[in-house]
């Protein structure tokens, strides 16, 4: 019987292979970071919560399920209205199977691009921060699905592109799992 062993690897054979590992480490970390609203900082033009949700606008959205099908259409008539650092944002929303919903914001500026909002379906207060012309949004809706509410996390980003237009992006998980995303445009008029 022939008993096969593989050659020992010598200490500075270990030692490169060790540092190249340690070294792609923060690579591969990297590669599974979120990124924060303080990645776009330098972004312009910067968006001011408070300018542009001022008045009314219009926004037009779709829902996608995990796999990017695309489930709702949507369009939402909104107005803000603001007393100092408070907010108010009323959203009226029209599917495109008949169905309306409106959802009323109660919007606090905190200063340094800290954000909280409030609303009947969320489930606690939402934190946001705000940097560069990105805001960032974390919170919990109490989404009604066949009967039931489910609570679902919502990861949800806007990027002001131009004063009239701003772009968002939703990402909606349960337990980690992501359920879909709502991505909508909103108009200034």
């Amino acid at each position: 019987m022939t008993i096969m062993t593989t050659p020992s690897l010598s200490s500075s054979t270990r030692r490169r292979r060790l540092s190249l590992g340690l070294l792609s480490l923060p690579l591969l970390l990297a590669g599974c970071a979120s990124p924060t609203p303080a990645d776009y900082a330098s972004q312009t033009p910067t968006l001011d919560l408070r300018r542009y949700f001022d008045g009314p606008l219009t926004a037009h959205g779709i829902f996608t399920d995990r796999s990017g099908q695309v489930v709702k259409r949507f369009t939402v008539a909104l107005k803000g209205t603001w007393n100092g650092p408070q907010g108010v944002l009323e959203e009226d929303f029209v599917y495109s199977d008949g169905q309306t919903q409106r959802r009323v914001w109660r919007l606090t500026d905190l200063g340094g691009g800290r954000w909280e909002g409030r609303a009947d379906d969320v489930v606690g207060v939402a934190q946001g921060q705000a940097a560069g012309n990105a805001l960032n949004w974390r919170y919990t809706l109490a989404l009604p699905v066949d009967g039931k509410v489910w609570e679902v996390q919502f990861d949800d980003w806007m990027f002001l592109v131009d004063q009239k237009v701003m772009l968002n992006r939703a990402r909606m998980s349960k337990f980690g799992i992501t359920l879909g995303e709502v991505t909508l445009s909103f108009t200034k008029p």
